[in-house]
């Protein structure tokens, strides 16, 4: 099994060139709501993201906080496709979660799911379900990018380390998922922050997602003629 991830993960290696590409040119064709070279929207998201990189450098780092999110998103996803959760301890420094079953989806969710990010969206469409959350707006996008900032960060640092979840299933095939699922979020992003109210949301993320499945399929065919040419002419 071990040989086999690592054959799919170098197969996926193009289909990450791919997803790069594809994000590069959605982030070139979404329209922003005005005509200023940094618009309020992408100001509002930067400027969150780059707060939490100042208290990430300066202030004490919230471990446990981090902890928490990482366990309780093997938790979540474990849930999802149907297993149970037997136990979970937290601490400043480690955590664990033991599940009535297991795969790499929920091994490696906690690299790519950022929890308190899509707490944070979820909360703000449920409470406009109710109440006019359009002043708040540029406060929210704000508070996106630093947990945002908060997942990537702390994602990096831990990949950085010796983690058993990446060992599990290798290197190759854990980051090549890490980084794909990871490049369709910041998609979403764009989208969201392109158009922010509810019912265009789902309308423009459903043009664009197939848009970007459409170009990803013929970069992807790209990159594996490229890589077959490539080793048939080394083999020669």
């Amino acid at each position: 099994m071990g040989l086999l991830r690592f054959l799919v993960g170098l197969l996926l290696l193009p289909v990450c060139v791919a997803a790069t590409q594809t994000l590069m040119a959605l982030a070139a064709a979404v329209r922003p709501e005005s005509t200023a070279f940094l618009p309020p929207s992408t100001l509002a998201l930067g400027g969150g993201y780059v707060l939490w990189l100042v208290m990430y450098y300066t202030l004490p780092k919230p471990f446990r906080t981090y902890v928490l999110a990482h366990e309780l998103t093997h938790a979540l996803w474990g849930t999802m496709m149907g297993a149970r959760v037997l136990r979970m301890s937290v601490s400043k420094s480690r955590g664990s979660v033991t599940l009535t079953k297991n795969n790499f989806l929920i091994t490696l969710a906690p690299y790519f799911f950022p929890l308190y990010t899509v707490l944070l969206v979820v909360g703000y469409y449920v409470l406009g379900a109710f109440f006019d959350m359009a002043r708040y707006n540029l406060v929210w996008l704000a508070l996106v990018g630093f947990t945002w900032g908060f997942h990537f960060t702390f994602t990096i640092g831990s990949l950085m380390q010796h983690q058993s979840d990446i060992h599990l299933y290798g290197r190759v095939f854990s980051y090549a998922v890490i980084y794909l699922f990871n490049v369709a979020g910041v998609c979403l992003w764009v989208v969201l922050v392109s158009s922010p109210r509810m019912a265009e949301f789902w309308a423009f993320a459903g043009f664009y997602l197939r848009e970007m499945g459409h170009a990803s399929w013929h970069a992807t065919r790209d990159g594996y003629h490229w890589a077959s040419q490539y080793f048939a002419g080394a083999v020669r």
